[in-house]
């Protein structure tokens, strides 16, 4: 009996080297403790972010040119000397030709034939634009028929200056040529301006329609009668 427990026990020892131990009791095993770990997680980095730039063409302005003067007639129905054709640059609307002048005036839009009636003349007035150079104006003038439209020679009249690059002239119908075969007419007119040496450097369009000339009728005052 001693023997089969001798031989039981090298059975369970040898049973215990091939298993690799032979416990008799429950084994403990420790449970590993809990440790916290900080896992490291980059704050991501900002990425720049570059804005595409839009280039809009916007135009520069280098240069302009400066508008042409041009010139403007207003007309002014006065006995007194008021403005007929005054100039005034940048104007949109040109309305006669003013080369070399700045303006002319006249008295008024008609007067009488002869020297009798009340107003026998009308008084023109131009200024020049180059007073220094201009050494004499000269006033064109003609009659043409209200009805048939036929027209006389041009008289030329030589200007007197008054200063400052003006002139006038007091025009009556008997200083015209062909005054004796027109009683009732417009009268036509131009302005030529001339250097000393008769270089021409201003001349305007001829006003037409704008001057007329009326005849004189004269009514005759009764004498005194006498016994």
């Amino acid at each position: 009996m001693r023997k089969i427990y001798i031989i039981l026990a090298c059975v369970v020892l040898s049973l215990s080297c091939s298993v690799g131990g032979f416990s008799l009791g429950p084994s403990v095993t420790s449970t590993p403790s809990l440790t916290s770990t900080n896992t490291y997680t980059p704050i991501p980095s900002p990425t720049p972010v570059t804005p595409t730039l839009t280039f809009t063409q916007t135009p520069t302005l280098v240069g302009i040119k400066s508008p042409t003067p041009t010139q403007e007639i207003t007309a002014t129905i006065e006995v007194s000397v008021t403005p007929l054709a005054q100039i005034t640059p940048n104007t949109r609307t040109p309305t006669v030709q003013m080369e070399g002048f700045t303006a002319v005036m006249i008295s008024g839009n008609e007067f009488y034939k002869g020297r009798k009636c009340d107003p026998s003349f009308v008084k023109l007035t131009a200024q020049v634009l180059d007073r220094d150079r201009t050494a004499y104006v000269l006033l064109f003038v003609r009659f043409r028929s209200l009805t048939s439209g036929n027209a006389s020679e041009w008289t030329s009249i030589s200007m007197q200056t008054i200063g400052a690059g003006t002139y006038v002239h007091d025009l009556y119908s008997d200083e015209m040529k062909n005054d004796a075969f027109y009683t009732t007419a417009w009268v036509e007119y131009q302005f030529v301006a001339t250097t000393s040496d008769a270089t021409e450097i201003g001349r305007t369009a001829i006003f037409k329609e704008k001057l007329t000339m009326l005849p004189c009728t004269t009514t005759p005052t009764p004498g005194t009668i006498t016994p």
